[in-house]
């Protein structure tokens, strides 16, 4: 695979695949190699070849079709082109490989992370042929990732294997079948029927495993015990010592200091903070309750409507509440309580307010993460409280304007408590740090939940449920944006049409996905949807907008502009009211902006969700985050275009760049920076080399190798042999704050001097390349004083010579080669009679008048244009030094210096060399030259970095 396409060592390859590649109506039979950062074919048939590369973070849009030119196929769309893939053996495994290795070059766009092999993989117990290590490792992570997203588990959480097997099931009296799975925390149960049955048991309750008496009705049972005394039959297991000896090596690793459903913690910062808005006697009474109840809540006061409806809603909210008693009572209560269709049916009825806390907490999987992580979130706040830094001053602003109609937070002991917990999330993800919308949620929280729980509840949110929503270009919320108007069309096509005309889609859905419909809907009924969230997931989500928008279809179809169908759809989500709230409504600032004449009528939200699951209910999570695949590649490139195009625009008024040599110079530059993530060009990692707080243009960076190479092949100026000197000159000279990288800015200003520049511009940018390092520029001193105090460290006219060299290697390839030869040989004579004649004299004595005379013989020099590379300090003081021989006693005989007006002055006097730097660089053509080249290009060694960095002094 590397002698094939030109491959370093670095890049592995995942695994390779028979198929034909459709080259317009011919297919080409070959081999499909998929590498961690790249997809190529190769084809060698009847004489002809056919090679193809392309990298997965230039991949646009992957999906597998039919039609009736191509066979059952995979398309693979890039900016460019799109390739059709096809007659493979299994078109499904090698799609969801592919599909993982686009996913995984999505995540390197956005984090700039390289992909990193998990080493610590248990060995197979069967013998696998033909897969590579690595293909273990991807399937194992995507084995992962299903077995957390439906448990609701942590990140850390490894699935070490799945056997199928039966459950007993006490509330039905039945066995049901389905799949246990096991690992390192864990063990969780999934009836093969959906939404029978599905149980998780963390293992820090597991008091006894043990295997059970088998028999015809029950073979090969295993006995599981907990500490709240709850008792799981599993039965029909294939292995069940090595299933039993497993969870022991387990149980054994289990830390013994870990709360228990039974007992959980009290907040560790700030007081108990939570909202009710019934009095104490009308609490579960009789529920031994795990969450915050109103016995230790700080209460505010709301009013009930009238007494007659006070008593109803009173009762209804009891009734609520001794349904989840009797549920508690046949099903279990906490984190091992088995989860059933029942339960379902209970949380759309809404959750009763004494429990929403804790069964918020246990249906997103915050209440383990909480039990396994006690005095983390003190830890937190006290290590974040007091530090400022862009999220604390944004936490800050947007405190007040977090649900101000609350009385919650209309005093400073809720704004603090919120504060906290917002603060502590900063701290804690500084990736995300702090996201408009993230108040609203995190004030909700709180309202229901002591502080910790509600942080544990937002890490929930920010980290599993809601992936990548509440990051700087809430890149997670566009993506369900994309998935929405894809359901809308798929759901309601007339609708869909329409208000792709008017743009209404990518306005509404934003500010409904980020906050759960808290922003635009009144609060009492928008609770009820964040019930239904937890526990459903997004998809619960998806189906209330599409029902909001079903329900809308008539008025929005008349309507002739975005503003109108806004006010529509505003003016409804005001008016889903929730009839069994026990408080009075509280007010929706919202409403006032969408009140008319005469107030639509009320639509009760439990008929809302109720209608959300009869029109949209078969909306299935794993098609969602099928949707989500495809939505993402679209999303991100398109932010990457966006990204491109601010840069450029940026850099319109910095280089004399036309717009699409711009845009193909950042593609270039960008591919280098994503090489280093590949990998790990350089000294620095991955990290380092981008720092997303810096404006775009100045994000991206690359090392002294890298340029190297892009100098090699886009800069006018090629030396052959002598290129590497020069180009390590020019990176030493754009990289002013001495990090050893350069960023895009600084680029392109060194190559649009060399391109775009006068021939004096062009000259100014040579001379100042062969200047030492540490050559004096202090303006307040002539030439002849700078010459006196260089010291001299290196041979006889070495800079000098440097400068000839580079001269005579540039005209190698050119047309009067032999007359710029010539010309270049006269210069140099030239100059070098002019530095002997103007060499000075041995320094005076000390205290000698000499030193302070002003040499003003020299002309000031014309400066660099604002679009080429900054040279200012090329002044009349500036010189480029030879150093002859010193005697005996330091003291310097012979030194000699010439200025950059003799070099522009000798340069004159001939015409092949003033014609060759005025000739204005054709850069398009070096740039088609790179963009077609198909070979990856090998990696600079480290060492060779070094030597060439050596060389350049």
């Amino acid at each position: 695979m590397r002698k094939l396409f030109g491959m370093p060592e670095e890049e592995k390859l995942v695994n390779y695949y028979s198929c034909s590649f459709w080259k317009g109506r011919v297919p080409r039979q070959g081999w499909l190699y998929l590498t961690v950062n790249h997809i190529c074919f190769y084809s060698f048939l009847l004489g002809k070849e056919v090679t193809l590369i392309s990298q997965w973070t230039d991949v646009t849009r992957l999906e597998k079709n039919a039609t009736l030119l191509f066979p059952e196929s995979v398309r693979v769309c890039t900016r460019d082109t799109e390739h059709f893939f096809s007659m493979f053996l299994n078109i499904n495994d090698t799609f969801k490989l592919m599909e993982q290795l686009a996913t995984i070059a999505m995540r390197q766009i956005l984090d700039n992370e390289g992909f990193a092999a998990d080493l610590s993989l248990p060995k197979p117990r069967k013998t696998l042929k033909n897969v590579s290590a690595l293909k273990r490792d991807l399937d194992a992570r995507a084995k992962n990732e299903r077995y957390r997203t439906l448990f609701r588990l942590t990140q850390e959480e490894r699935l070490d294997g799945h056997t199928d097997c039966t459950l007993w099931a006490p509330f039905a009296k039945m066995h049901v079948t389905g799949q246990l799975f096991i690992s390192n925390n864990y063990i969780c149960f999934a009836s093969r029927e959906e939404d029978l049955c599905n149980l998780i048991i963390p293992l820090r309750e597991v008091s006894v495993v043990e295997k059970a008496d088998s028999s015809s009705v029950l073979p090969c049972p295993v006995s599981i015990s907990t500490k709240n005394k709850m008792n799981f039959l599993f039965a029909n297991l294939k292995d069940r010592d090595f299933l039993v000896q497993r969870i022991s090596d387990f149980l054994q690793r289990t830390p013994d200091r870990m709360w228990s459903d039974a007992n959980p913690p009290g907040p560790l910062v700030g007081q108990h903070f939570a909202y009710s808005s019934w009095t104490p006697q009308q609490s579960c009474s009789g529920l031994p309750s795990s969450s915050p109840g109103p016995a230790g809540s700080l209460c505010f006061g709301n009013t009930l409507p009238s007494p007659s409806l006070s008593l109803f809603f009173q009762a209804k909210e009891k009734m609520k509440e001794e349904s989840w008693k009797i549920h508690f009572f046949e099903f279990g209560r906490g984190v091992c309580m088995y989860r059933t269709s029942k339960t379902r049916e209970l949380v759309l009825n809404g959750l009763p307010e004494c429990l929403r806390g804790e069964l918020w907490l246990l249906f997103s999987g915050a209440q383990n993460e909480m039990a396994t992580q006690p005095g983390y979130y003190g830890d937190l706040v006290e290590q974040a409280m007091g530090r400022c830094s862009l999220a604390t001053e944004e936490i800050e602003r947007d405190l007040h304007r977090s649900m101000p109609e609350h009385r919650a937070f209309q005093n400073e002991m809720g704004i603090a408590a919120l504060r906290r917990v917002l603060t502590a999330y900063a701290h804690r993800n500084p990736g995300i740090g702090y996201c408009q919308a993230m108040n609203i949620v995190a004030s909700v929280l709180l309202l229901y939940c002591t502080e910790e729980e509600a942080f544990w509840l937002l890490v929930a949110l920010c980290e599993r449920m809601l992936p990548d929503y509440y990051n700087t270009r809430v890149v997670g919320a566009l993506v369900d944006q994309g998935v929405f108007e894809e359901l809308t069309r798929a759901c309601l096509p007339l609708l869909y049409e329409h208000m792709q005309e008017l743009g209404v889609i990518s306005s509404i859905s934003l500010s409904w996905f980020l906050t759960l419909f808290l922003s635009v809907m009144p609060f009492d009924s928008a609770v009820l949807l964040v019930d239904c969230f937890f526990f459903e997931g997004i998809k619960v989500i998806f189906q209330v907008a599409l029902a909001v928008l079903h329900d809308n279809m008539d008025a929005l179809l008349a309507c002739n502009d975005e503003g109108e169908a806004m006010t529509i759809l505003g003016r409804y989500l005001d008016n889903v009211v929730n009839k069994q709230t026990v408080s009075s409504p509280i007010p929706h600032l919202h409403a006032l902006l969408t009140s008319g004449d005469e107030p639509p009528p009320e639509i009760d939200v439990f008929d809302l969700i109720k209608s959300s699951y009869e029109k949209f209910g078969s909306l299935r999570s794993d098609v969602i985050e099928q949707m989500r695949f495809k939505q993402r590649l679209k999303v991100i490139q398109s932010l990457e275009d966006t990204a491109k195009r601010s840069v450029v625009r940026a850099m319109m008024t910095e280089s004399a760049f036309s717009i699409d040599e711009l845009e193909e110079l950042y593609c270039l530059f960008k591919a280098k920076h994503v090489m280093s993530c590949y990998w790990g060009l350089g000294g620095s990692a991955a990290a380092d080399r981008h720092d997303p707080s810096l404006p775009y243009l100045e994000q991206y960076r690359i090392d002294l190798g890298q340029f190297c190479q892009l100098f090699g092949a886009l800069a006018p100026w090629r030396c052959g042999v002598h290129t590497p000197i020069l180009a390590a000159r020019l990176f030493r000279l754009l990289d002013r704050n001495k990090d050893g990288l350069v960023n895009f800015k600084e680029f392109v200003t060194g190559l649009s001097g060399m391109y775009h520049g006068d021939m004096t511009e062009k000259l100014k940018l040579l001379y100042k390349l062969h200047l030492s390092p540490g050559e004096p520029d202090n303006s307040t001193h002539n030439s002849a004083v700078a010459a006196r105090s260089t010291k001299c460290h290196v041979a006889f006219n070495e800079h000098f010579i440097e400068l000839c060299k580079t001269l005579y290697n540039m005209f190698s390839e050119e047309g009067r080669e032999q007359e710029l030869y010539h010309s270049i040989a006269t210069v140099a004579s030239l100059l070098l009679r002019i530095g002997e004649t103007l060499a000075p004299s041995p320094p005076p004595a000390a205290g000698s008048d000499e030193d302070g005379r002003d040499d003003t013989s020299v002309s000031s020099y014309s400066m660099v244009s604002t679009g080429s590379l900054q040279c200012d300090d090329i002044t009349d003081d500036t010189v480029l030094i030879g150093c002859g021989g010193q005697r005996r006693g330091s003291v310097v005989d012979s030194d000699w210096s010439i200025t950059f007006e003799q070099m522009l002055a000798s340069v004159l006097t001939e015409p092949p060399l003033v014609d060759y730097f005025e000739k204005k660089g054709d850069i398009q053509t070096k740039m088609a030259a790179c963009k077609a080249q198909r070979n990856v290009e090998r990696q600079t060694s480290s060492s060779s970095d070094h030597e060439l960095a050596q060389n350049s002094v």
